[in-house]
């Protein structure tokens, strides 16, 4: 028995197919889903999400959201995400430096909140690709 893991960006649908495993950055520290999880709802902080399928793990930056996980089905909500096997080191790099500018450029709270979240995920994007 597998997973049905779909995670699914505003823009775009991520993934969308069986796995075996699954572990998602939550509020409260990493949480890993396996078949027969019990029925769960719970938010999502920006960091790398893994999904274990047949042919090994797949390593995708999501940038908070949420999670739904009900009779072997797990939906991921995410307000941006990609594979890190897709990010771009040096790109990496000069995103936290343009997000770094932002966040120390803005002046109103709700900029400043949009762009420590913006600054979140340009690190955890360098962060992902640097690790693996």
């Amino acid at each position: 028995m597998s997973l049905d893991v779909r995670v699914i960006a505003p823009n775009k649908v991520i993934w969308a197919k069986n796995a075996e495993e699954v572990i998602l950055p939550s509020q409260s520290g990493m949480l890993g889903i396996l078949t027969s999880h019990a029925p769960l709802y719970t938010a999502l902080n920006t960091g790398v999400m893994k999904i274990r399928n047949e042919t090994g793990w797949t390593s995708i930056v999501v940038m908070g959201g949420f999670v739904e996980v009900e009779k072997n089905e797990v939906l991921v909500l995410v307000n941006a995400g990609e594979y890190v096997d897709e990010i771009d080191l040096s790109a990496a790099k000069k995103d936290v430096e343009k997000a770094l500018e932002t966040f120390n450029s803005a002046e109103a709270p709700k900029e400043k909140e949009e762009a420590a979240e913006f600054l979140k995920y340009a690190q955890a994007r360098l962060k992902a690709v640097v690790d693996k």
